[in-house]
């Protein structure tokens, strides 16, 4: 895997993640309680035997970039590195990246170096667990000139994708993003489930291949493709360009994986994590989750009821409090007799001292965590929030206007941005 180089794509401004995006990128959200988005594909590069990764940031990058410098340092023997190419004027334009492919083709000159064959494209907001190693290898037995990593679905699901079809062999033959009609799947990109099933796969009815997004080109290829046109989408331009003029192989799996692109898609794969059969299994000792090494304490927790949760490190919580079916991030500090369902709160970026806890209680605000008494239930709640004594927040099919300006309700779900203050007793 020393000539595979992974680039790993940034994101633009994430509105559909607002107001999580409002002071950081995509890739560094938060997630399941300890991690960032973008340990994902950083893990299942390494895990692949793959360590030479860029990561190409535009938006609100500096605590993404924090967090890259912190976490990931390789032997300086091995020439292993996670890099992070931000937009920037050069010699041959001012301009920011006007889309994925116009991200690549502006540092084409970082990976067009001598020792890489294969070049490994991924997105920074994906949950999934991914061998790239076998990936490469179905690639090379093809004689593909592209692979492109498909999750079979059912013809319902596809309407959200990028649709594939593909012939015996696996070549793909043709591609429309997000079909419309049943007319639209059936004559042009309806996959034979017998394939699928050929594959050690049962298709259980999933007779459409779904473009996950994952992108394994031949080096010269994509400098061919990327110096002859001027797309700037992989995804809508690049890719159905590149089945009418090379081989295009799918590369079919068919684990989990999720685009976690909205607040509803975040919420939601938070919160399965926490089942006793999560389909995502982070307790894996063979292919592990790498982040951060903070050496925090343990989290304690005094006579509380805790259902169905994941509870992060250095988190205190008081006595009386219950918690299901929820995500509790690093450092959380909860006070007694609190009620919180299902729920992801983020925790703090560092803990307060005694004497900014008096300045705060001086000050007549909360200092950061929740305070006692206080229920959440269907609520995102981000980093640093302070959150005062009997304040009860719960979300639910119909869900009024908050009148804090600064609650935000995104997707059907109730969101308390970082920082926000809420005072004693405040309900929504």
């Amino acid at each position: 895997m020393k000539n595979v180089l992974a680039v790993i794509l940034g994101g633009g401004k994430g509105s559909r993640l607002f107001p999580l995006t409002e002071v950081r990128s995509k890739p560094a959200v938060p997630l399941a309680g300890k991690y960032r988005l973008i340990d994902i594909p950083i893990s299942n590069c390494i895990n692949s035997g793959i360590n030479r990764i860029f990561l190409l940031t535009q938006f609100n990058s500096v605590s993404l970039h924090a967090h890259i410098r912190q976490t990931y340092s390789f032997d300086q023997f091995d020439g292993g590195f996670v890099e992070i190419l931000a937009a920037q004027q050069t010699m041959e334009g001012n301009n920011w990246y006007e889309g994925t492919a116009d991200a690549v083709r502006k540092n084409l000159r970082h990976f067009d170096q001598a020792g890489y064959d294969y070049v490994l494209i991924l997105s920074g907001d994906q949950l999934y667990r991914m061998d790239f190693a076998k990936m490469l290898e179905a690639h090379k037995e093809a004689g593909a000139h592209v692979s492109i990593a498909a999750l079979p679905v059912t013809r319902e699901a596809a309407r959200g994708f990028g649709i594939m079809r593909v012939d015996d062999e696996g070549r793909v033959k043709g591609f429309l993003e997000k079909p419309k009609s049943d007319e639209e799947i059936d004559n042009l990109v309806r996959t034979d489930p017998a394939w699928i099933d050929a594959r050690g796969v049962k298709s259980h009815g999933r007779d459409c291949l779904a473009s996950m997004g994952i992108y394994l080109f031949n080096l010269k290829t994509l400098v061919d493709l990327l110096s002859k046109s001027d797309y700037q989408d992989f995804g809508k331009e690049v890719f159905p360009m590149s089945i009418r003029t090379h081989h295009v192989h799918a590369h079919l799996f068919d684990g989990y994986w999720e685009d976690i692109g909205t607040i509803r898609s975040f919420y939601e794969a938070n919160l399965d994590l926490t089942l006793p059969n999560a389909p995502f299994k982070l307790e894996d000792q063979e292919r592990p989750i790498y982040t951060h090494a903070r050496f925090l304490p343990p989290s304690r927790c005094d006579g509380v009821h805790v259902k169905r949760s994941l509870i992060a490190d250095g988190c205190v919580i008081g006595e009386g409090s219950t918690i299901e079916n929820s995500v509790i991030g690093l450092r959380c500090k909860i006070g007694k007799n609190v009620t919180i369902a299902n729920s992801i709160l983020m925790g703090s970026d560092d803990y307060q001292s005694e004497e900014e806890i008096q300045a705060d209680a001086n000050a007549g605000i909360p200092s950061i965590g929740v305070g006692d008494g206080c229920l959440l239930d269907g609520v995102i709640v981000d980093k640093n929030c302070r959150i005062g004594d009997g304040v009860h927040v719960r979300g639910g099919d119909v869900l009024k206007v908050p009148e804090n300006p600064a609650v935000v309700i995104q997707d059907g779900v109730i969101v308390i941005p970082k920082g926000t203050i809420l005072p004693d007793r405040w309900q929504l």
